[in-house]
């Protein structure tokens, strides 16, 4: 009999576990973000760059974001505190140092209040050093 009661109370539990999870939405349902991949290109090393992410409340409420977390520490991403209002836009951005040189990809993860997964948004590119950027420049300047 105890048996049971354990059999039954673990399967409550795992089908109550189950249901909050559905009833966590997914963060596309309350929040469109106007693109969610960027390339910067190729960039000058130790010039520091930064992208906005726009986005739209789509949903009914009020929607928060909770943080934005970057994938390292090169990538540096600022977002609204303030709750979005219904219908209102606002933006996420990415500062990438631009230290080291060569390509780079790298993520920012949106937690937005509610959501059971984050949003990714991706920035990439390619840093070149200072001899190779003015070469670059001065080959797309004669492409013109």
């Amino acid at each position: 009999m105890k048996k049971l009661f354990v059999a039954v109370g673990m399967i409550l539990f795992s089908a109550s576990a189950v249901l909050a999870q559905d009833a966590q939405k997914k963060a596309e349902e309350l929040v469109k973000f106007k693109e969610v991949a960027y390339n910067f290109g190729k960039i000058k090393q130790g010039v520091p760059v930064n992208h906005d992410f726009p986005f739209s409340n789509i949903s009914s409420a009020a929607v928060v974001v909770e943080s934005a977390n970057a994938s390292c520490g090169c990538t540096t991403p600022t977002w609204p505190k303030a709750p979005i209002l219904k219908d209102k836009s606002d933006k996420i951005t990415a500062g990438f140092n631009a230290a080291a040189p060569g390509p780079f990809n790298k993520s920012i993860y949106v937690k937005i209040a509610g959501t059971s997964a984050p949003v990714e948004l991706k920035i990439s590119g390619e840093v070149l050093n200072a001899d190779a950027y003015a070469e670059y420049e001065k080959t797309k300047s004669a492409k013109q």
